[in-house]
């Protein structure tokens, strides 16, 4: 069972653009963020069909390293269904879990927006595997 939790991300995390890696076969060797547009017919539904979720990628970026200049891409500050998981997962669980936030998001009557941001990092010896669905 995933722990889906509601978050207000209070500042947004910068990142730089980087078009490179495949999502769902990453991280690479640094912070990576994936944003991708959810398909309008599926977004919003309690039986979305998996397969056409996720309708495209819409950017990717490697985490900002200080001093660096822009032009930066960026997790916004807002508020955002959350969820991760203290290992890589692959794209089919990636999918459950942005199917399971969804049904949360839904449940609860927020007003889930059509992106779903997909984070890679290295904490505390592992890989983390984020999902942020704003709303």
């Amino acid at each position: 069972m995933i722990n889906i939790l509601n978050l207000n991300l209070a500042s947004p995390l910068f990142f730089t653009p980087d078009p490179g890696p495949d999502p769902f076969n990453c991280p690479g060797d640094s912070e990576r963020l994936f944003c991708f547009e959810l398909d309008e017919t599926q977004c919003f539904s309690f039986t979305p069909v998996k397969e056409k979720l996720i309708k495209s990628l819409i950017f990717s970026g490697k985490a900002a390293t200080e001093g660096e200049k822009g032009p930066f891409l960026e997790l916004p500050q807002g508020n955002y269904t959350f969820a991760q998981e203290k290992r890589l997962l692959n794209r089919k669980e990636i999918i459950d879990m942005a199917l399971e936030i969804q049904l949360e998001c839904l449940w609860q009557r927020q007003k889930p927006l059509k992106q779903l941001f997909l984070r890679y990092l290295f904490e505390d010896g592992n890989w983390v595997t984020q999902l942020f669905r704003p709303y």
